[in-house]
């Protein structure tokens, strides 16, 4: 079994940890954030939209413009930006089946799968964007 992010989830958390390690007062561009963290450009402008629709991120256009944290990175969460992109992280299918569960319950193995996935989610939930930075 493989767990891997998207490239939009990757990207955003990439965007993300880059306005982190900026200075609170500082804006970073888009054409700063893809060039040192090895974003494409064509595609960060979307992601940044989403981050900012939710409140993560504020962007300012212009000349001076660029975009920053709205909170502090050890107050977002990797969950939070991953959902900022994707959208919900809950699994609504059934793994057996594709649809839903059968009609009178869950399927033999939804009580291990759904606990795997809250573990997985609560774990991102409590890792802050903070925690991710590189100590030196």
């Amino acid at each position: 079994m493989r767990l891997e992010l998207t490239k939009r989830a990757d990207y955003a958390i990439r965007a993300v940890v880059a306005l982190a390690a900026a200075a609170p007062d500082r804006r970073l561009s888009v054409r700063q954030m893809a060039a040192e963290h090895a974003i494409p450009v064509r595609f960060l402008p979307q992601v940044m939209a989403d981050l900012v629709g939710a409140g993560l991120v504020e962007g300012l256009t212009g000349r001076v413009g660029g975009y920053r944290l709205t909170r502090p990175a050890a107050a977002i969460s990797v969950l939070e930006v991953i959902e900022a992109v994707e959208g919900d992280s809950r699994r609504r299918t059934c793994v057996l089946r594709g649809g839903a569960c059968r009609v009178g319950g869950a399927c033999d193995v939804h009580h291990v799968f759904a606990a795997a996935q809250d573990g997985l989610i609560r774990q991102l939930g409590g890792a802050s964007i903070a925690s991710l930075r590189r100590t030196a």
